[in-house]
Order: structure tokens, then sequence, then C-alpha cells
């Protein structure tokens, strides 16, 4: 069925309905970007002295570049701790020893309902106040904490829904050839969910790297921080923060980008594997059995055929 059973594809009407809501709105969109243009032009926000220091190569390796250093830093320790918590606290939750299914499911609701900046200026707190690290390590270590308790936790969900978002064929087929629930879990769920759940995967990376912005209340030196220090020295707080929005928006979109790439190999080696399986040759007289004549040597498939020929002529 080409439509859904939730959605009606729209009819004629319908259509012109929803291009007129589209054209409306993008018109209001353009006359609100045209007012805060004109008010920002009024400020003098478009002058080219607040523009000007962006020019200078001192301004992106004091400011700018420090900022985008530290933001990716913090982003990509936080992924990979944040990967290794979902992964070990999903798993968890899917065990079937009720303890560790309890504990994993406690740890997991929890971190994922208590506020990342809350973790942040609680961390940071504590690192401080124990001296756990050095005083000038105690910004980044509680930022990358608290991102990777929190998506650490929504990975760890993403990990189970994906699991339990796989055909119930697929565990049973794990059990019938012999494999315990652990290992059906390991090499034949695991790796199936993983790429179901790559979309929503990417979708949690880019929301950590900017939630790194949030490490500006415990001054974390990421790019938010810098972009405000260079608005500070240099009076031009509108073109410093449109700037750093910009860089945001350049890192996002780059990751986005090579996710996309990567989950269409993820399906291209798929679809291929199962074409070559698809296109193998098979042996006459024998049983259609592609998979099994695509493994054969020359000398076994010359061997089954003089066998199937022989049950033939008996």
């Amino acid at each position: 069925m080409s439509t859904s059973v939730l959605f009606d594809a729209p009819g004629p009407k319908a259509r012109r309905r929803h291009r007129v809501v589209a054209i409306t709105g993008g018109l209001l969109l353009l006359v609100l970007l045209a007012l805060v243009g004109r008010a920002l032009h009024a400020n003098g926000e478009f002058a080219g002295a607040k523009w000007s220091p962006f020019a200078d190569w001192g301004t992106w390796r004091y400011y700018l570049l420090l900022g985008i250093w530290n933001t990716i830093k913090a982003a990509a320790a936080a992924v990979v701790l944040a990967m290794s918590f979902g992964f070990v606290f999903g798993v968890g939750r899917l065990s079937r020893n009720v303890v560790i299914r309890w504990v994993s499911g406690a740890i997991v609701e929890f971190f994922r309902a208590v506020p990342v900046l809350i973790m942040m200026i609680f961390f940071f707190g504590v690192f401080a106040y124990n001296q756990v690290f050095p005083a000038a390590w105690n910004p980044f270590a509680a930022v990358v904490t608290a991102l990777t308790l929190y998506n650490g936790s929504v990975i760890a969900e993403l990990v189970r829904s994906g699991v339990f978002g796989l055909p119930k064929g697929q565990a049973e087929a794990g059990l019938s050839i012999g494999l315990t629930p652990g290992q059906t879990l390991r090499n034949i769920q695991l790796p199936q969910a993983i790429t179901a759940m790559l979309p929503a995967l990417v979708s949690q990376l880019v929301v950590i790297l900017k939630d790194t912005a949030l490490g500006t209340i415990i001054t974390y030196p990421e790019l938010l921080q810098q972009a405000q220090n260079l608005a500070s020295a240099r009076s031009n707080v509108i073109p410093a923060l449109l700037v750093a929005a910009a860089v945001f928006i350049a890192i996002n979109y780059l990751l986005t980008w090579l996710a996309a790439r990567l989950e269409a190999r993820i399906n291209r080696r798929g679809h291929t594997a199962g074409a070559a399986i698809g296109r193998a040759p098979t042996v006459p007289g024998a049983p259609v059995d592609q998979a099994h004549a695509a493994a054969l040597t020359p000398h076994e498939a010359r061997h089954d055929a003089a066998h199937a020929g022989q049950q033939d002529r008996v």
C-alpha cells in the first residue's frame, strides 16, 4: 500500500490549501526578517567597524578557533563516553537478570530526568570542592560528565527501542540455531538495531555538540563563551553571536552529512551482499539453494551435479 493507514494523500483542494498556507508563512517570515534587519541597521549593527574584526587573524586565533577547538574537544569526549554508557546500560535494560535490568533502568531514568545544566553546575561544584582535578580542568570535566550521563541515558533508550523494534523472528532464528539469548543479542539483534537507530543516534550526537554551549555558565571557554569574550573586547555583540551561530550550523551540517553518507554506505553494502547471493549460479539438477551454490568450489559443484544426475536416474 502506497498510503499510510493513518494518513490519506491530500486531494486537489487540500494541496491548494497547503500551498496557500506555505506561501503565506514564507511571506510572513520574510517580513519578520526584514523588520529585524531594519532594526539592526538602525542600531548600527551592520556597520563595517563591527564586522572588520573578523578579517583579523588574531580574532580567529585567540577567540573563535580556540572556542571551536574546546567545543569539539568536549563534544568528542562526551560522544565516546556517552556511546559506551548508552550501550552498556542499554544492554543492561535488555538483560534477563532482574537486578541488572532494574538497576540499569533506574540509572537511565534518573539521568534522563535531570536537566543537563543542573548536572553541569553540580559536578562543577563537586569537582572544585573536592579538588578531584586541577582547577583549570574542572569546567571541562563537569561539561563532559553532564553530557555523558544525560545523552548516554538517551542512547541507552535508543538501543533498547532499536532491539524491541526488530521482528521477533530475528531472536527466534538465533535461538533455533543454538545461540544463547546473550549471543543472539550481541551477534544478531544489536548490529541490526544500530543500523536502524542510526538517524536518531546522529541527532543525539548533534544535541551533544550544541549542549556544549551550556558550559558558558561554568566558565568553560567553548565557542559561545569565546564569542561573548570577543563581543566584550570589540563591542560587537550581535555580529559575534551571528558568527558563532553560523559556525555551529556549519559543524552540525557537516556531522549530519557524514552520518547520512555512513548510513547510505551501510545500506548499500547490505543490498550488495543480498544481490550477490541472488546472482549466484545454480547447480543443474540440484535444488535451488543460491547461498549454498555461491559457496561451492568448481570441483564441489561438478560433484554435486554428478550426484544429482545419479539420483535422477535412480
